[in-house]
């Protein structure tokens, strides 16, 4: 699911977020999302989000949870996730269903119609990080206004 080169023609960004747990880091981005490892120690762990660089610290933080209203559905403010192709998306959504995940926000077409219009989901990862996945049938609308 993961692609496995990098290209080298796009910039790629590096995030990094607390966790409580590690392991249960580790077994939802790479058992449940399909992340590559890459370095780590005993306080963090680099991950693989599709060519790009996550790191889970270690870290007593609590999750602030706050919300705004997007297109009636309340939006996780701090959040972060990747816009896939519309069937890698269709299918990442099917997985996470069967996995028995509980989305904040359930996979949906938001702005129907209207410019912006895009596949969405939200859910936590085991330390309460919120994460949408995202889709467009047309990129056109990635950041049309």
């Amino acid at each position: 699911m993961q692609p496995e080169k990098i290209n080298p023609h796009y910039p790629r960004f590096h995030l990094a977020f607390p966790v409580h747990d590690l392991e249960a880091a580790r077994r939802f981005y790479t058992g449940l999302l399909g992340c590559a490892e890459g370095r780590s120690n005993e306080h963090w762990v680099d991950f693989n989000f599709y060519g790009h660089q996550i790191v889970a610290h270690l870290s007593d933080e609590a999750t602030e949870v706050s919300h705004h209203p997007v297109d009636g559905d309340a939006v996780t403010v701090r959040h972060f996730g990747v816009i896939l192709g519309w069937d890698e998306w269709q299918l990442l959504a099917e997985k996470l269903k069967a996995a028995e995940v509980r989305f904040l926000i359930e996979p949906h077409v938001r702005f129907k119609a209207r410019v912006g219009e895009q596949a969405t989901m939200f859910f936590l990862d085991p330390s309460g990080n919120a994460l949408e996945f995202k889709a467009f049938q047309d990129e056109a609308m990635i950041f049309a206004r």
